[in-house]
């Protein structure tokens, strides 16, 4: 088990999650997953509030997700179920993670798109609002932001967009949230965030038209992975990243008492790189000759260039992540095939969170002690 991470670090901190009560929606989904895993490693209360399992096979099967913490199996566009959900759960903190969270699915289905992501988001900020809550964080999207001509990448400050349904109703959440605060969690001290991860890879994600879950499902069947945009930058980061990020935000929310903004949760620069690279990484570390196709048949429209600054979490918070792109793929592949073999997903997710944990310490213990001052001082 992980323990001895101090506030200020950029690390996850075990003790502040022990016994604390914290409501998860989302969670039957693969980051709703893993943050219900790591929650549960660190011994909080967590109740998850989600629609059954998005796909089969899922991580909330593999790892029994639903047998390891109390759930409502609801909608978050039900207002009085959620209602009801808070009620029972008295959370301390709630981490909102149900979306509709795929682009493709949002040119088919638009109005649902905008319904789920903005309605419910709606829904679960009047629920807090009503609570009390200590600390709210809402998952967004890296896609939150207009797009410029000029390839660059993103900061908190920049200006949202959205020239697609997705993309659109990520940045309509963004705005709820400021709106919200502005009128009711700041008056009323409570700790509400937005974070805005990239393109998360990781065990147990089996979505359609997501380049990682292709991949193991093309490697798995001796197939060639169809790869419909090469030449495509995106910042590439492991499940692991988001969920500290999540966590480590959600900390500083309540220890400050007051809304802080929005935060990009990304890797360095490193890790933004082109599909093509991810997909040849992805192909060297499953082995057994692994092929890559590039088919240039792109089926909806994308942004070419996608890149976050992630300096502010960075310098504010001391948020780093525990590995290089190479780590990341040969880690998320190992879960993958080791699943498929037939170990025990619970047990490679706990061994995967206690490696990451081990990473992110290693990396502190070779920061000078004026750097973690410097972070753990820093106003948002």
């Amino acid at each position: 088990m992980v323990g001895g991470e101090a506030p200020g670090q950029g690390l996850v901190e075990p003790g502040f999650w022990r016994d604390r009560r914290v409501l998860v929606t989302g969670h039957t989904g693969f980051i709703g997953g893993w943050a219900v895993a790591w929650l549960r490693q660190m011994g909080a209360i967590v109740t998850g509030y989600a629609l059954p399992p998005p796909t089969k096979p899922s991580f909330y099967e593999a790892c029994r997700i639903g047998g390891r913490l109390a759930e409502v199996i609801d909608d978050v566009r039900s207002f009085d179920a959620l209602r009801k959900a808070f009620a029972q759960a008295r959370p301390q903190v709630v981490l909102h993670l149900a979306a509709q969270s795929l682009v493709r699915t949002g040119y088919e289905a638009p109005a649902a798109t905008f319904d789920v992501n903005l309605l419910g988001t709606v829904n679960v900020l009047e629920a807090a609002r009503n609570g009390p809550v200590d600390a709210v964080v809402l998952m967004t999207s890296d896609k939150v932001y207009e797009i410029g001509k000029a390839p660059t990448a993103y900061r908190e400050d920049d200006r949202l967009g959205g020239s697609a349904p997705y993309e659109a109703s990520k940045a309509c959440c963004e705005l709820t949230a400021h709106a919200y605060a502005r009128c009711y969690f700041g008056p009323a001290g409570i700790g509400l965030a937005t974070v805005r991860a990239g393109n998360v890879i990781g065990g147990g994600d089996w979505a359609r038209d997501r380049l990682f879950p292709d991949a193991m499902r093309a490697f798995a069947a001796d197939l060639p992975l169809q790869l419909r945009r090469p030449s495509a930058v995106r910042p590439w980061q492991h499940v692991l990243d988001a969920v500290s990020g999540l966590l480590v935000v959600a900390e500083t929310g309540v220890r400050r008492g007051q809304p802080i903004g929005a935060w990009n949760i990304v890797p360095g620069r490193d890790a933004q790189t082109t599909t093509r690279q991810l997909a040849g990484l992805a192909a060297t570390a499953w082995g057994d000759g692994a092929r890559v196709v590039e088919t240039e048949t792109a089926m909806f429209p994308e942004t070419e260039f996608l890149a976050l600054d992630g300096a502010k979490a960075r310098r504010q918070l001391g948020w780093r992540s525990a590995w290089t792109l190479e780590q990341t793929v040969a880690h998320s592949v190992e879960w993958y095939r080791a699943v498929l073999r037939g170990e025990d997903a619970w047990a490679k997710t706990m061994q995967h969170i206690d490696a990451y944990c081990a990473g992110r310490r290693a990396h502190v213990a070779a920061v000078p002690e004026t750097e973690h001052a410097l972070h753990a001082d820093a106003p948002c």
